[in-house]
């Protein structure tokens, strides 16, 4: 086909390829504002961050209080457990303040990569349709919006395969080495990006190297030679090994740098037991023992999801990427000639990718991840893979894209062929028509269905979290430090993947986990003289992978640092309808003292109680003290607890709970005012979900709060 014939089919790739951009990056904004469900995404835009500030970590003289979500502590440093390379291609993004364009750059790219490569496979129109049902694929589609790897790598990967198939056919050697450094350059930039990825998608192209290879050393040629080999051939896998060992190498400089060993990739600092293999897999106190058996069928559930639900136009596309392949095991059939340097041919360039449908899953037997993304082994409709798709597998979208659009243009083909020898031309083209809008409309149905799932398992999470950071919409910080609770564990950006530090935490606000007293009053001494806020939310935050039913209401608290010799506290509850009696307790880590309240009068029950130097006492006037002891100690920094119960008829209880952060200082003691304020049922140890909030209206009857403080001494420091 002539230069001009051609020029249609590009241009229309090229368009197709820039509007997929745009509705990526319209896609992602609408219905992934707060990001996904793997959090991982946080932990790539906190590494964007870090590229663009020229470092590969950060440091903080409290690591363990600023640590985000899968970053290795080593020391004061903090870094990131991945590669920097799917970082770096957010990182462009990140520049110019529009994150999400650099999902858009990705997509575009990805399209425009399917469609060439499967051009070069078959001719211009199949690789216009290859490249329409790739981005008609929801796992393309999800996946791209997300600041994750696998699109990314994917770039990389089929740009090796496009210059590794023009390397083979270039018409001159000047085009053929240009093409070869691209080739090689690129799967060693992918193989940096994830070294697995990169080395299954290979895979298949180096074999079609060493057959080349020995093709050619054992075929006579009156071409120049270099060890017995045509010079060409050489020139060309000499390229392609050099510039991708390149890349290789600048991966283990990075590890070196970072690690501390070239041999040590991140990723294995963080959890020696998270790579491929089978037997005992681990990672963040997680553990499986992963046999072939389980393999094979987290695998399978795995592969059946992607096949039926995340291809184009589910299960049509995955039927016509079967016809597709079914034309190529016929020509199979009819024999496959041996490669020959220079005269790649179009039959083998497909058996090259149909290659990928055994080297990816197959290699993906060995990785325990895709056991992670079931949650449950007898629904595999639930789990991650059902919110983001069967991630690890999203390479496998090149062949599939390829050969259904070569099966679906075969049926077309078939079809036509079939109407005009019992009919006329135009009757052929009714019925083709009529085919074609029937098949559009199915397909239309099926697509629109294998999207809106995993977005209607989203929309939850996305509600819960514009609920979250209502706090934060429209509020500049200056110079303040914001603790964040910590449903997850002691992670930043887990889940609050938004509320992320600074590349050196030290700017206008820095996020840090709100723990036990002493790490608290340690990141204060780290970060003196900042506008103090605590950031808490009312509500239970459940898992990721349960249905988000309660709302959750978020507050931001102003905070004090009230200091003195000794610390008067007065705190007044309201009494619960229908209680009859009600105990006091105090709480400390050296014991606890409790009382019982005489008798209740009024609608309130005032508690005063005190905190000096190591000590902390009730002032007991009305109240009934059930032991000897008086007071509770404390050394250093310490969480004191005041609980006052309720207990209404039948022996149902109200609790309300302060917690107060205490420390010693030289001259007396330090509190963190005003402390968190709980008030639950049934239980006297509240979670998140009894978070006090002022006004709220599903309280039983009767529950009120409020809470003064008097300091003794000195001067106390006070939040602006």
């Amino acid at each position: 086909m002539s230069r001009r014939q051609r020029r249609p089919a590009l241009v229309g790739l090229g368009v197709l390829s820039v509007l997929t951009g745009v509705v990526v990056f319209l896609f992602a904004t609408e219905f992934f504002p707060h990001h996904s469900s793997n959090h991982d995404e946080g932990v790539y835009l906190q590494q964007a961050a870090l590229l663009l500030d020229g470092q590969l970590w950060f440091h903080s003289p409290v690591p363990d209080a600023v640590r985000p979500w899968f970053f290795v502590q080593d020391g004061s440093r903090l870094y990131p457990k991945y590669s920097p390379v799917p970082a770096a291609v957010f990182a462009l993004g990140v520049l110019v303040d529009v994150p999400r364009l650099s999902l858009a750059l990705v997509a575009a790219a990805n399209t425009a990569l399917v469609g060439l490569v499967t051009t070069e496979a078959f001719d211009e129109r199949t690789g216009l349709l290859a490249a329409g049902l790739f981005v008609a694929s929801p796992l393309f589609l999800v996946q791209s919006a997300l600041f994750l790897p696998y699109a990314p790598t994917t770039m990389f990967n089929l740009a090796f395969a496009l210059a590794y198939l023009r390397a083979c056919r270039g018409e001159t050697r000047r085009s053929r080495r240009r093409y070869s450094a691209l080739a090689g350059a690129a799967i060693g930039i992918a193989f940096f990006a994830r070294p697995y990825t990169a080395v299954l998608f290979a895979l298949p192209f180096m074999a079609h190297a060493l057959v080349t290879i020995g093709v050619a050393w054992r075929r006579d040629s009156t071409d120049p030679q270099w060890f017995g080999v045509d010079r060409s051939v050489v020139e060309r896998y000499t390229l392609i090994g050099t510039l991708g060992l390149v890349f290789v190498g600048v991966a283990l400089l990075y590890n070196a740098v970072v690690t501390g060993s070239p041999l040590v990739f991140p990723y294995q600092r963080f959890a020696p037991m998270d790579g491929p293999g089978f037997g005992v897999r681990r990672i963040l106190g997680y553990e499986r023992n992963y046999t072939p058996e389980l393999a094979l069928r987290a695998n399978r559930l795995v592969l059946q999801r992607l096949l039926g639900h995340w291809t184009a136009a589910a299960p049509l596309g995955t039927i016509a990427a079967g016809l597709g392949l079914a034309g190529l095991l016929e020509r199979a059939r009819n024999g496959v000639s041996l490669p020959e340097p220079g005269a790649l041919t179009d039959i083998q360039i497909r058996s090259i990718v149909a290659g990928l449908l055994v080297t990816v899953p197959v290699g993906n037997l060995f990785f325990w991840g895709n056991l992670n993304i079931l949650a449950a082994l007898d629904d595999p409709s639930d789990g991650l893979i059902a919110l983001v798709g069967p991630f690890y597998h999203f390479d496998l979208l090149l062949p599939l894209s390829m050969f259904g659009a070569a099966g679906l243009l075969w049926v077309g083909d078939s079809l036509r062929a079939f109407v005009e020898r019992r009919s006329t031309a135009r009757i052929a083209n009714v019925v083709l028509a009529l085919a074609v809008v029937l098949t559009l409309a199915v397909g239309g149905i099926a697509e629109q269905s294998a999207v809106s799932a995993p977005l209607e398992k989203s929309e939850p999470y996305t509600e819960r979290y514009e609920q979250a950071y209502e706090p934060f919409e429209d509020r500049s910080f200056d110079r303040a430090l914001v603790f964040v609770p910590t449903p997850y564990g002691d992670w930043l950006n887990h889940p609050f993947q938004s509320l992320r530090n600074d590349p050196a935490p030290g700017g206008n606000v820095v996020y840090a986990m709100d723990r036990d007293a002493e790490s608290d009053f340690r990141t204060l001494e780290a970060y003196p003289n900042r506008t103090l806020y605590r950031y808490t939310y009312r509500g239970e935050w459940r898992p990721v992978f349960d249905e988000f039913s309660d709302p959750i209401d978020a507050t931001l608290t102003p905070l004090a640092v009230e200091r003195g010799d000794r610390q008067r506290i007065t705190y007044r509850v309201g009494r619960v309808a229908g209680s009859e009696t009600a105990t006091v307790r105090l709480d400390g880590p050296h014991g606890a003292v409790q009382y019982g309240v005489e008798r209740l009068a009024g609608d309130n029950l005032t508690v005063k109680w005190t905190v000096g130097k190591g000590r902390a006492e009730v002032v007991d006037d009305g109240l009934n003290r059930y032991s000897d002891q008086r007071a509770v100690g404390f050394e250093n920094a310490a969480d004191l607890t005041l609980t006052v119960t309720f207990t209404q008829a039948g022996g149902s209880t109200v609790t309300y709970r302060q917690e107060v952060a205490a420390a010693e200082t030289d001259d007396g003691v330090a509190v963190i005012w005003p402390p968190e304020n709980r008030v639950c049922r049934l239980v006297a140890d509240c979670g998140n979900e009894g978070t006090y909030l002022p006004g709220a209206d599903d309280y039983v009857a009767g529950v009120s709060l409020s809470q003064d403080i008097e300091t003794v001494g000195r001067d106390s420091a006070l939040a602006d």
